[in-house]
């Protein structure tokens, strides 16, 4: 058996996303041949993030793969305090209901909790958005509250320990 692996998370740096911005799919890898990743402006967002976030901690930002493809990304929201980082994640939509994000996610928390720095990871999800509460639940988040976004409406939060 191979100690290839076919699903993982691999570090999204500032190079890389000025390739995804190029339509180009960095570091040997394929893109989704028939939908995008993000638009531009989120692109372009993600990067500008995670530049700021990669100053104080790094990595910051991830892309999902599967067999070579890049199916979707996820980063650090927010510069981490207190051993907390809060995550935001999206997967290419012809990508999903597949469990790429379940096992991308999964990946993270095994970075996190290999990680001294990172005592938990937290997310938010849209109360309707059951896919993503699922993804969560799978890698055993726990609901710890609600709160209300000015642009994104109702959210549940969430929180997974690691140490």
């Amino acid at each position: 058996m191979s100690n290839v692996e076919i699903h993982m998370i691999i570090e999204l740096t500032e190079r890389d996303f000025n390739a995804l911005l190029d339509g180009i799919a960095p570091s040997n890898l394929r893109l989704v041949p028939d939908s995008a990743l993000a638009p531009p402006e989120v692109l372009d967002m993600l990067r500008t993030l995670a530049a700021g976030i990669g100053a104080e901690f790094s990595p910051s930002a991830w892309m999902m793969v599967e067999e070579g493809e890049i199916v979707g990304l996820c980063s650090i929201t927010r510069v981490p305090q207190d051993g907390e980082i809060h995550i935001g994640y999206g997967v290419a939509p012809t990508r999903a209901r597949r469990g790429y994000t379940t096992r991308a996610i999964g990946h993270l928390l095994e970075w996190g909790r290999g990680d001294p720095r990172v005592f938990r990871i937290s997310a938010e999800t849209g109360v309707e958005n059951i896919a993503s509460q699922r993804v969560l639940e799978r890698n055993g988040f726990v609901r710890v509250g609600e709160r209300i976004d000015a642009e994104d409406g109702p959210l549940i939060c969430w929180q997974a320990a690691t140490a």
